[in-house]
């Protein structure tokens, strides 16, 4: 008998627009290439941007919230295993999973973790909220009530770790990038300006974006007055698209066609977030590129620090513009911070590295599953409220919405 894994998906995958939608693309490539019928539900509305599934045989079944139709689905299917994309998934058919396939093992991708990064955007603009620590507990309740949660970041487990979730709980998966060695880039001396790229729904990115342009542009022009700072971005909004000044070299360019393209003709990648959680796609597509960054603490969070980052850290706007610049003018720092990229993704984000210790843990919690959640009592309290409290709360608004 085939195995079958059904992806319970937030939004429909846009790897062209989002890092999140290349990392989930990512998943279901192991799936695949290990062996599985791979099946994607969503709730969401199919995006323009949206990957076809279909033309690479993933099987498409569009599902509802508060409806019971998905346990006759669910049921039929049989899947080994269930993955849920973020957290809301988990809460919305969780106990519909438990219930109908009580022996498939439940991963639960958490992208980053959304209550790290709204308790940062709060700090940041000393906006406390109680709704912060609300969203918190959630998120760890899911974790809770998941076999396994696949988790991008290396300080996210460290935190995840201090919140008290056991680290069987937990694994640790990034992106997975094929090698590059070898790869030919584009010559510094053929490369112009500087880029950043991102999805203007991301509210990290558009902070990152007004940031940049009242702090930190307007020292960089000084220095190097032709130069340009190109910013692309999916679904760009009119109120980014006003930040563009022609006179000042601050040019939002909007969608790319090609991400990989415009990066590789850039010279330095700068993106100076002040919030955020998990890792920058972003930057996997400069190191990937060829093209050195400029960055923050929390761009580079969780993926490199200090000497061994491709370009340079810093949280003062002052000393990131004279990086940027020294980044910029001198070829020879340059190309030295380029090869630490290609290290980067070659030790960091090895995708024959992190494809075989996912399925070495797949494998381990096949053969132990009903071990390892009688470990997981904080899981199985969890579990069972859940199913109590959601479940009649669910079969509620269905039959409200029946009337």
């Amino acid at each position: 008998m085939s195995k079958k894994v059904l992806i319970i998906g937030y939004v429909w995958p846009e790897p062209t627009s989002s890092a999140a939608g290349r990392r989930m693309m990512q998943l279901i490539e192991f799936f695949k290439l290990n062996g599985y019928d791979v099946h994607f539900s969503t709730p969401c509305v199919r995006t323009e941007n949206a990957y076809p599934l279909e033309k690479i045989g993933v099987a498409i079944q569009p599902i509802a919230v508060n409806d019971s139709s998905f346990d006759e689905y669910i049921s039929k299917l049989k899947p080994s295993v269930v993955l849920f994309d973020r957290y809301m998934m988990e809460e919305q058919f969780g106990w519909r999973v438990q219930e109908q396939c009580p022996n498939a093992i439940t991963i639960l991708d958490t992208e980053d973790l959304h209550s790290l990064r709204k308790k940062r955007k709060a700090e940041l603009n000393s906006k406390p909220s109680s709704k912060n620590d609300e969203l918190e507990l959630r998120e760890l309740a899911s974790i809770y009530r998941s076999d396994l949660s696949l988790i991008i970041s290396k300080f996210e487990v460290d935190y995840l770790l201090e919140k008290g979730i056991p680290y069987s709980q937990l694994l640790y998966v990034p992106f997975m990038e094929d090698s590059i060695k070898g790869n030919k880039f584009v010559k510094v001396g053929d490369r112009m300006h500087f880029i950043t790229i991102g999805s203007f729904l991301h509210d990290p990115n558009v902070d990152g974006i007004r940031y940049l342009k009242k702090s930190i542009w307007p020292l960089i022009r000084k220095k190097i007055p032709h130069v340009e700072m190109h910013i692309y971005g999916s679904y760009l909004s009119s109120k980014v698209e006003q930040l563009t000044n022609l006179t000042e070299g601050f040019i939002i360019k909007g969608w790319a066609e090609d991400a990989s393209h415009v990066m590789s003709q850039a010279k330095v990648c700068l993106s100076p977030l002040r919030f955020g959680a998990g890792l920058k796609g972003k930057f996997i597509d400069a190191m990937k590129n060829g093209t050195p960054i400029v960055t923050t603490s929390i761009g580079a969070e969780g993926m490199m620090n200090g000497d061994h980052w491709p370009g340079y850290i810093s949280d003062d706007p002052a000393e990131i513009a004279n990086k940027a610049v020294k980044l910029y003018l001198d070829e020879n720092i340059w190309r030295q911070k380029q090869n630490l990229g290609i290290k980067v993704i070659e030790e960091e984000f090895s995708k024959t590295k992190f494809h075989q210790i996912l399925k070495s843990k797949l494998f381990e919690l096949k053969a132990q599953l009903s071990q390892h959640r009688k470990a997981n009592k904080v899981g199985q309290i969890l579990k069972l409220n859940t199913l109590r409290s959601s479940k009649y709360m669910s079969k509620w608004i269905e039959e409200k919405n029946k009337n």
